[in-house]
């Protein structure tokens, strides 16, 4: 079966605005985000061969050497789906841009390795 990669997406002032709401409802949306977030792993777990997870600061490699860098990035999970399209209808209605200051979530298939 197909694999896509799904990176979860956040802009930094979406966090930013975030991180500024009062302590306890950043702690009231945590703990309903993460229950959710959880179920519907736990509902779909068996289009992840790969849950991945949730990535921190970027460094960036080029000819000129290594440096620090800033993107959208904030987590990944692998999925296996009939095509692009079956992928990303699980994403739908995901805590992490519902409930959570995420901006989305980016679908693309895995071009390499086994494809069955």
């Amino acid at each position: 079966m197909p694999r896509f990669l799904a990176v979860y997406t956040m802009k930094p002032e979406d966090l930013a605005r975030f991180r500024a709401m009062p302590e306890a409802e950043q702690k009231a949306a945590d703990m309903n985000g993460l229950k959710q977030w959880a179920n519907w792993e736990k509902a779909n777990a068996a289009s992840f061969p790969d849950t991945g997870g949730m990535v921190g600061k970027t460094k960036r490699v080029t000819k000129g050497g290594v440096s620090d860098a800033q993107n959208a990035i904030c987590g990944y999970i692998v999925v296996q789906a009939e095509n692009i399209d079956a992928a990303a209808r699980l994403f739908e209605g995901h805590p992490h841009f519902t409930i959570f200051p995420g901006d989305g979530v980016d679908i693309m298939p895995i071009m390499t390795g086994s494809q069955d």
